[in-house]
């Protein structure tokens, strides 16, 4: 069996850490990735996916990363339920393995 996603797509906000109960460090990110055709109106359109970064990969792209930022990142997917209001939800989101940095729009900051 085989469970795994490779994207690059573009942060939708700064990340931030998030630190668990149990001391582990978390990021969540969205990324929008961009369809490779266009709709029947002619356009592009995005998917926005739902990343979820743990330990190291998180500092390490909460430190260096910004909103709009190009990432890859390479994972699996993991799908999971929970109930809300007495109804099922659903919810598939990617659990990363490694990130790249591909472009970023940082500014070095000077003294």
């Amino acid at each position: 069996m085989l469970n795994q996603v490779v994207l690059v797509g573009r942060l939708t906000k700064d990340p931030e850490i998030i630190t668990t109960e149990s001391g582990k460090k978390k990021t969540v990110v969205n990324i929008a990735v961009n369809r490779p055709f266009k709709n029947s109106e002619g356009i592009y359109e995005t998917d926005f996916i739902r990343c979820i970064l743990w330990n190291g990969i998180a500092a390490n792209t909460s430190e260096y990363c910004a909103k709009g930022d190009v990432v890859g990142i390479k994972g699996r997917l993991q799908a999971t339920t929970y109930e809300e209001n007495g109804e099922k939800k659903y919810l598939t989101e990617v659990i990363a393995e490694r990130v790249s940095f591909v472009s970023s729009n940082k500014k070095e900051e000077s003294d």
